[in-house]
């Protein structure tokens, strides 16, 4: 499992339930990383969506406690049940992302193998935050694009390793 993302300078990953930055070249990345694949979020993630509804053209699993059953995604009650859909979906192949929220990275972020993060140079005035990578010891920054500039922000598209992933 990886988890997905774009944090600005403090670490912060939104604001308002949604996107702090609008920025064309990380939805671009965002989408073409995890289309055809597997996203795992939290119902506020879900929420924030268009119309509440599910990501087109991948698999959405929602861990829900509360939610109704739905018929354009997969409602999950309990961490239990979430990483039986995780390990489920892995044996047969496929690739899954943690794609929020605040709560969801920080309780899945042990899990991960790795950390797709765009890092973007500027402070976006965040209520929710990602941890900071380059101070936890168990991540390592395996790769970093050269800085770009788009719609007026500075990006770096970020790999971080987990040196010892947790088992669900």
């Amino acid at each position: 499992m990886k988890a997905i993302l774009h944090a600005d300078r403090n670490w912060g990953i939104g604001k308002n339930n949604g996107l702090m930055f609008r920025i064309p070249a990380d939805m671009r990345f965002f989408r073409d990383t995890t289309i055809g694949n597997v996203v795992v979020m939290g119902s506020n993630t879900l929420k924030s969506f268009p119309g509440g509804k599910p990501l087109k053209d991948r698999e959405n699993i929602v861990l829900y406690p509360d939610g109704e059953s739905r018929d354009d995604c997969l409602i999950v009650r309990s961490l239990d049940e979430l990483f039986a859909e995780i390990s489920k979906r892995e044996g047969r192949g496929e690739k899954v992302y943690v794609i929020g929220g605040q709560m969801m990275y920080k309780t899945l972020l042990p899990y991960c193998e790795e950390v797709l993060v765009t890092k973007v140079d500027a402070v976006g005035d965040a209520d929710a935050f990602f941890e900071n990578l380059d101070a936890n010891p168990n991540f390592r920054l395996v790769s970093s694009s050269l800085p770009e500039i788009t719609n007026g922000y500075t990006v770096v598209f970020t790999v971080y390793r987990n040196l010892s992933p947790l088992k669900y």
